[in-house]
């Protein structure tokens, strides 16, 4: 493989942590295997909306790590719920990066663009058309679709009008891309009924948070679990989309007394989740509510599987949540009850049991099934799935299947 000048444009990197840290890690990798890379992005303040302790703000600040040059531009910082707040954090970086940080993208082979918020158009297009420098539009999040699931629209007339124009929006994004990357195979697929020319769609899924911590110890002791005890977690949002009633139901219904789930997070559904394990009697439900970024691994650690769900309908086909990547990357099993890309991934690791969403007979099903298992043979469907994230979702092979599609577009674009 050529030698390339590649740049990165994401509004998250390093030293943000989650799902933040994954451009840098594209970084690190392409680096490593002997390009020249150049990133283009904003000061760091995810996800508490601060900047990280180094760092003021300023127009603009270069910065050498490793074989990585980073610019970095200036950005409203604020990651609350205040709707007018968040369009002044994507709007401020994609103004910002068009002003002050399109200079370093002349001259490049190829550009990679993370296109999660979608005002990252504007730079992009800048580099497109006055640089003519190729673009690889790695699309992580769906819109407008994720943006009206997550309800941030509201709804009526006004709230339609925005959605076809960000439509309209992300159909330029794509039309100016030489590749258009997506992170499921049923986003590809939607794409290309929506009008993308399948040549230029790929399939890149994202790779989990591989950064070095210490080897966590898990929290059965602190919640005072037996040995013999299996352990499902839930962790993360609580919202209409993740369809938790119907786990909650399942739970009732089993009376293994091996089975313990926990559920930790907090959101919309929380107090109805609560009331309506109390209501069922479903004493193997404990709730955590929101744990510190710093105790996830040891909750990670306890958890026998790990529980993904999604509401069926939707966007739920084509959606792939973070924590599969994540719960195959440390190397447990999964019980996913969602429709399409998601449940494909857990058949095909082996590190995974199924379950029809929204339906708590079938869910139970699966629960009991865990149990019969036992944590041993668990394990083993979890070493399963880390051989599986290696081979498919590591950030090494992410890395390559980037390489290789810049690499075409740039034998396209010169010729």
């Amino acid at each position: 493989m050529r030698r390339m000048r590649i740049g990165l444009l994401t509004q998250w990197f390093d030293p943000e942590p989650g799902p933040a840290a994954l451009p840098g890690m594209l970084a690190t990798a392409l680096a490593g295997r002997g390009h020249e890379v150049q990133v283009l992005t904003g000061f760091p303040n995810y996800p508490t909306g601060r900047l990280a302790p180094g760092y003021r703000m300023a127009r603009r600040r270069d910065e050498t790590v490793g074989a990585t040059r980073i610019r970095r531009v200036a950005l409203y910082p604020s990651h609350d719920r205040s709707a007018l707040r968040r369009v002044a954090n994507y709007g401020s970086f994609a103004v910002s990066a068009l002003a002050s940080g399109t200079p370093v993208l002349r001259g490049l082979d190829a550009l990679w663009v993370g296109n999660s918020p979608i005002s990252v158009a504007l730079p992009m297009w800048f580099a497109r058309y006055a640089h003519r420098v190729p673009v690889l539009l790695h699309v992580l999040d769906l819109w407008p679709d994720s943006v009206v699931a997550s309800g941030f629209l509201g709804t009526g007339r006004l709230s339609r009008t925005v959605e076809r124009g960000m439509a309209g929006w992300c159909g330029g994004m794509y039309r100016s891309a030489a590749r258009v990357a997506c992170v499921s195979p049923g986003a590809v697929d939607l794409l290309a009924g929506r009008g993308v020319p399948r040549e230029k769609l790929v399939h890149i899924p994202m790779w989990a948070d591989e950064t070095p911590r210490p080897r966590a110890g898990d929290l059965r002791a602190e919640l005072g679990l037996r040995p013999d005890q299996v352990v499902l977690v839930y962790a993360g949002a609580l919202g209409e989309a993740q369809g938790l009633d119907s786990l909650v139901d399942a739970c009732a219904r089993v009376t293994d007394p091996r089975l313990v789930c926990l559920i930790a997070g907090s959101g919309t559904t929380e107090e109805r989740l609560r009331h309506r394990a109390d209501e069922l009697g479903a004493a193997n439900v404990r709730f955590l509510g929101q744990l510190p970024r710093e105790r996830m691994p040891a909750l990670m650690a306890t958890g026998d599987a790990h529980y993904v769900s999604l509401r069926p309908g939707g966007m739920s086909a084509y959606t792939m949540p973070s924590k599969v990547q994540a719960t195959l990357a440390a190397g447990r099993a999964l019980l996913v009850a969602a429709e399409g890309d998601a449940a494909d991934v857990a058949r095909d690791s082996g590190a995974g049991i199924t379950a029809r969403p929204g339906d708590p007979d079938s869910i139970a099903a699966a629960l009991r099934e865990l149990c019969d298992l036992g944590r041993e043979k668990l394990d083993l469907l979890g070493q399963a799935g880390r051989q599986h994230y290696q081979r498919v979702f590591s950030v090494a092979a992410g890395a390559q299947r980037v390489e290789q599609a810049l690499s075409e577009m740039v034998d396209v674009h010169r010729r």
